[in-house]
């Protein structure tokens, strides 16, 4: 049964690769008004994070204090992890939007300056590591709770790459999207191998958990998006309850 599962979760991971290159052959969602696709897919992430990570994150929050690994600077706290990964990802956002309206301004084009576009790379890389990771160490073991993962961080990975293309344009559809797709095969070939404590996997769900909603709210919310609301909240609130009754 574990061989099984783990020939699943290697499925799943080069499924998630294939979302990051072909991804942008997916025209139609390359429009404004937002794509309907996009704006479910976005819903489906949140609803995965308030439904089925963060509810577990007091027991995680247990794990971590009555372990022997040196995490004692998160207290009763793991939480603070959840936060950091959202500060993180906000400023690399900044970062991005201020280096493209700098080249718009300079008569370089719409699109970021190549250590903006590394910069991210390198934070995405270390972002995809850990979700392709904990497809074989997620906080609930199992081939149900395979398949929710699958789904949301699939669908999480368009959005991802769709918020990634605009920003960096050709550099993105050259390097970008094969260096994450590494990356996601990369981290379920650690997690096959190395398996790190509870109380760590538990501080990296967390991390993860605060860079899903930002990298999420920042595709929906700004206004020249024009966001479809009701998608979204079909998107989330029709995963929650499936995450509710599974």
């Amino acid at each position: 049964m574990q061989l099984g599962l783990t020939g699943l979760t290697g499925l799943v991971a080069i499924a998630f690769a294939l979302t990051h290159l072909y991804g942008c052959r997916l025209r139609f969602l390359d429009k404004t008004p937002r794509s309907r696709w996009l704006s479910l897919s976005s819903g489906i992430s949140v609803a995965y994070v308030f439904i089925h990570v963060l509810p577990d994150l007091s027991e995680a929050q247990h794990q971590v204090l009555t372990s022997d690994i040196a995490l004692a600077f998160l207290e009763h706290h793991v939480y603070v992890m959840a936060l950091i990964g959202m500060v993180l990802f906000y400023g690399l956002e900044r970062l991005a939007k201020q280096s493209r309206q700098k080249n718009l301004a300079e008569g370089d084009g719409d699109m970021t300056e190549p250590s903006v576009f590394w910069l991210h790379m390198a934070s995405f890389t270390l972002y995809n590591l850990l979700i392709g990771y904990l497809l074989q160490h997620r906080e609930e073991p199992g081939l149900m709770s395979l398949l929710l993962y699958a789904i949301a961080m699939g669908t999480h990975f368009l959005v991802n790459d769709y918020g990634l293309r605009h920003h960096h344009k050709g550099l993105y559809r050259k390097f970008g999207r094969w260096i994450l797709a590494a990356a996601v095969i990369a981290g379920w070939a650690v997690g096959s191998r190395l398996e790190i404590s509870e109380a760590a996997v538990a501080v990296l769900f967390s991390l993860l958990a605060g860079s899903i909603i930002l990298n999420v709210l920042k595709e929906e919310l700004p206004e020249e998006r024009e966001s479809r609301y009701w998608t979204f909240a079909l998107g989330a609130g029709g995963y929650a309850a499936v995450l509710l009754t599974a």
